[in-house]
């Protein structure tokens, strides 16, 4: 796609009729403050990473949550949270450049498959909804949990769907973060739940559902090739407009080439860096500091 495309895309984020839908390669930039390393965000990191940076058996190696539900079933679920807060809610890491450009058009909508809480921390003196998955909870039909941020601080509970401001910005983080509690969709058993859910209609508000009709997304920093993303996916893009979307792929593969014409998404051969560069971002230090406040609970 041309550089005069990409920016019509940009546009259109900013005026809604477009959805970010970020994926771990949006945070391909992030490292610790104190050690320089790399935010684990993909599979293979995230096993890395959960693993004492070793690789565990190849059959482990192949999703991430398959490592996941190996963790949680020698090592028991508290294991992998206490891996998860580790990793997203007590790490000091760096501001993603990409975060740091859609705090200053703060999007109406946008929705991130990771766990991280750079997305929040974007919209930190923004009043918000927050979305997040959650899976494996007894007492409820629902798989979702919803929190009101007011421009300081989350409310201390859930909010039902029926209280939300259906004009504030969404953001929808359907694999969980620390922030304002912990809640994450991880191990396998998490997401045939959720999945199972989220094919049902559970676990996607309502407001949503009527918000979404006619929406396109771009795929940004997530590569086609996982299943179950793919399928966490292809129920989020229900009721999508014609095209569902574009994808940035620098170099596709054969499979997501056929996934995203079998998803009637368009495959840009471009990256991260290329949306930045359309976007007048060369340089994430050009973004201002402030976009990168804390958000309360």
């Amino acid at each position: 796609m041309s550089q005069a495309s990409l920016q019509e895309l940009i546009t259109a984020i900013g005026d809604g009729s477009v959805v970010p839908y970020l994926g771990p390669g949006a945070l391909a930039d992030v490292v610790n403050r104190e050690t320089g390393e790399p935010m684990p965000a993909d599979s293979d990191s995230l096993i890395l990473a959960m693993n004492n940076g070793k690789p565990m058996a190849p059959r482990l190696m192949y999703e991430f949550p398959r490592a996941a539900m190996d963790v949680e079933l020698k090592r028991g679920r508290p294991a992998l949270q206490r891996f998860l807060n580790t990793s997203y809610g007590e790490t000091s890491w760096t501001r993603a450049a990409l975060h740091d450009w859609l705090a200053t058009i703060r999007p109406p909508y946008v929705i991130d498959i990771n766990r991280d809480t750079q997305l929040q921390d974007s919209y930190a003196d923004t009043p918000h909804t927050l979305i997040r998955g959650m899976a494996r909870i007894g007492g409820t039909d629902y798989r979702f949990r919803i929190h009101r941020y007011d421009g300081e601080k989350y409310s201390a509970t859930e909010i039902d769907q029926s209280e939300v401001d259906t004009s504030l910005p969404i953001l929808f983080k359907p694999m969980g973060s620390p922030l304002p509690d912990p809640t994450y969709i991880a191990s396998d058993a998490d997401y045939v739940d959720y999945i199972s859910e989220l094919m049902g209609g559970f676990a996607i508000p309502d407001f949503v559902k009527q918000y979404r009709k006619g929406k396109k997304y771009l795929f940004i920093g997530l590569r086609m090739t996982r299943d179950t993303e793919r399928m966490v996916l292809s129920d989020m893009l229900y009721a999508a407009g014609s095209p569902a979307g574009w994808a940035l792929i620098a170099e596709p593969n054969d499979k997501e080439k056929r996934f995203c014409k079998k998803m009637n998404i368009e495959v840009i051969e471009a990256d991260v860096e290329d949306l930045l560069a359309a976007a007048g971002v060369t340089d994430g230090t050009q973004i201002a500091e402030t976009a990168g406040a804390e958000v309360g609970c």
